[in-house]
């Protein structure tokens, strides 16, 4: 008993932690004129999703979780099922999507905004949600997750008070390949083009940098450092996917091949779990590490007007825009475009206010970095 009190608190505050913090992506976005942006919609998306699944998913995995039993009948276990697939299926998805539009963001910003057009963003998360109910609802309803063709937990010899999710070869090789196989591959692809375009473009600012301002080592050193945060974000966002939605999948595909009837349910809990762990970790991957979230968050959290400098440029040294295809150059919005942009005329300002142009292309773009305590732009 004190075991099943303990899990129950347990899964109730992941469920809360879920819940609060999508809900807050939805406000800060609602709140927030800065964040109502067509890149932004992917992220809202992915919020709602995770919303739901916390609302409609999570409490009754929890009761299944600790009573041990379903109560609830044959038809609402299916139904719930059902949700189960098709949100974690579309978290997954509106995931890929946002790797894609940094993508687009990083290796074509001056295109982005017909690339990432508003009439391309609905295209595609009408895509994501049709294919998140071809491989939940239809064919969980038509009985075409279970090896004899049946409709699950309706069969004579299923138990009453049991909920389970009946696997066949061909549905768990469908299903791994559609919602996770595929859409991981093409999130390692995107992300590792990002970070050699990114690393790329620093290391062609360092250089050009040094051979024109010798004296100026903090500013290189700021940017150096940039282009490493830069990098550990990727790694941490594409690290924390693979961590929470690997194991579940491998496990589902391995069960499924081998048509095992009786899944081990301790081992399917701590898999399934670790999965939704990545529900209530994206608030804080995919939002808060942006700086136009975090100011919306304290806002809405401390009534506070965000993080601002004396000289009301942004409070980092370069502002790297990076990972939500949004950059703020000299304190304005560039969304779509990103400061370490290839060929591009950087603009550096020195301590006298004299503003030097190292030509290296033919757009024009401001790199804001911090001297001795100073702000130089």
């Amino acid at each position: 008993m004190l075991y099943k009190v303990g899990l129950g608190m347990t899964l109730s505050l992941f469920i809360v932690l879920t819940v609060f913090g999508n809900v807050l992506v939805c406000l800060a976005v609602c709140a927030t004129r800065r964040l109502r942006s067509v890149t932004n919609c992917f992220i809202v998306s992915l919020a709602v999703t995770d919303l739901l699944l916390g609302i409609l998913v999570l409490p009754f995995s929890t009761l299944y979780e600790v009573t041990e039993d379903w109560p609830l009948g044959a038809h609402f276990c299916n139904i719930y099922i059902s949700l189960d697939v098709m949100l974690s299926t579309a978290s997954i998805l509106n995931l890929l999507a946002i790797s894609v539009d940094r993508y687009f963001a990083v290796t074509a910003p001056l295109r982005y905004s017909t690339l990432v057009s508003p009439w391309r963003v609905a295209i595609s998360l009408t895509a994501i949600w049709l294919v998140s109910v071809g491989v939940s609802f239809i064919p969980i309803h038509l009985g075409w997750n279970t090896l004899d063709q049946t409709v699950q937990n309706h069969g004579d010899d299923d138990p009453v008070r049991a909920c389970r999710f009946e696997l066949s070869p061909t549905y768990v090789l469908v299903d791994a390949l559609t919602t996770f196989y595929l859409p991981l591959v093409a999130m390692c692809w995107t992300y590792y083009r990002i970070f050699r375009i990114a690393r790329a473009q620093a290391k062609r600012i360092i250089t050009t940098y040094r051979g024109s301002f010798s004296s100026s080592l903090p500013a290189v050193t700021v940017i150096a450092l940039r282009e490493h945060k830069a990098t550990v974000t990727l790694a941490v966002v594409l690290g924390a996917f693979v961590i929470c939605w690997f194991p579940y999948f491998t496990f589902f595909t391995i069960m499924g091949i081998r048509k095992e009837e009786n899944i081990p349910k301790t081992a399917y809990s701590v898999v399934l779990w670790l999965g939704y762990a990545n529900s209530a970790l994206n608030p804080f991957l995919y939002a808060a590490l942006n700086r136009d979230f975090r100011s919306a968050y304290a806002r809405l959290l401390c009534g506070a007007r965000g993080v601002k400098t004396p000289s009301g440029t942004p409070p980092a040294a370069v502002e790297v825009g990076l990972m939500y295809g949004h950059a703020s150059v000299d304190g304005a919005d560039m969304d779509g475009r990103l400061e370490l942009m290839p060929r591009t005329c950087v603009m550096l300002q020195d301590m006298n206010g004299r503003r030097k142009a190292l030509n290296t292309g033919t757009t024009v773009a401001t790199v804001t970095v911090l001297s001795n305590g100073h702000n130089s732009s």
